[in-house]
């Protein structure tokens, strides 16, 4: 599975119909953390392809999204189901993590 890039204009579209749990990592291309996390990010997607939809957002490219969920700090991982926020993490989160996190949704 392929992690998906969102915008502003498809972002709600996306989350809103989603089948399973999305799992949305915002970050940026100048945050080291968010780039130690893309590689985790994409094995987490490989491991839980068709359990999970994985999305990412540029906070650059897409602020008013990071408004309008109160990002303030970068990685954020947040997690949706049936298109409403259930739990979010700040920071980078290895994929043992991640999993934990996403477990009591699936």
């Amino acid at each position: 599975m392929s992690v998906t890039h969102l915008y502003s204009d498809n972002f709600e579209k996306e989350i809103a119909s989603s089948e399973v749990p999305a799992v949305v990592d915002f970050w940026a291309s100048w945050c080291n953390p968010c780039r130690m996390l893309a590689p985790v990010i994409e094995d987490f997607s490989d491991e839980l392809d068709g359990r999970v939809d994985v999305f990412k957002v540029d906070v650059d490219e897409a602020g008013d999204i990071a408004a309008q969920y109160g990002v303030m700090s970068i990685p954020t991982i947040m997690i949706f189901v049936g298109g409403e926020e259930k739990e979010r993490a700040v920071g980078f989160r290895s994929k043992e993590e991640l999993l934990e996190m996403v477990e009591k949704y699936l």
